[in-house]
């Protein structure tokens, strides 16, 4: 059997000769894969102004879906994912500009990235003030009854296991 060639963008392999290859990298189906793998690198601001371009695909705003998916001629986004991106756009808008003035902005360090963690958590855990009671032991379901466990596999008793005190190890 001679060599295959395995095309990433398609993910799929086919005889490697001069025809075939040439046939498939012409290919509607190829093209098609190729546009959608470059897409997913494009930057937000090429990507917005595009989107505000579009008009609203309506069958996408009634049931969720589309039929033409990556390939509709029409915008997928609502309104909020519009701000959203536009908020992004301005954001990275700033950061060149201040990079262009010679300021000096430092990149987040993972020290300041586990200090805004805390203060979120933080501030998630004074919300929900209510002690949480541990949830109580159940068997996943499908399980044997219970007198048919093995003992490792049956739960702690209420107070833990007793442990004596002139137990050892080893």
């Amino acid at each position: 059997m001679g060599k295959r060639y395995f095309c990433d963008y398609c993910d799929r392999s086919f005889q490697d000769n001069l025809h075939n290859r040439k046939k498939h990298l012409n290919g509607v189906q190829h093209l098609r894969a190729k546009r959608v793998w470059y897409d997913l690198f494009r930057d937000a601001a090429a990507i917005l102004q595009e989107e505000q371009t579009k008009k609203p695909c309506r069958k996408f705003l009634q049931t969720g879906q589309c039929d033409f998916g990556s390939n509709c001629r029409f915008s997928h986004m609502t309104e909020q994912d519009l701000e959203k991106l536009s908020a992004q756009v301005q954001g990275e808008q700033r950061l060149k500009e201040l990079q262009q003035e010679g300021a000096d902005v430092p990149p987040g360090t993972i020290e300041d990235w586990l200090e805004k963690r805390a203060k979120r958590l933080s501030t998630a855990q004074s919300v929900s003030a209510l002690p949480e009671k541990p949830a109580p032991f159940q068997y996943p379901p499908g399980w044997p009854p219970l007198q048919d466990l093995p003992p490792s596999l049956q739960a702690p008793p209420p107070g833990g296991w007793h442990i004596p005190p002139n137990l050892q190890w080893g």
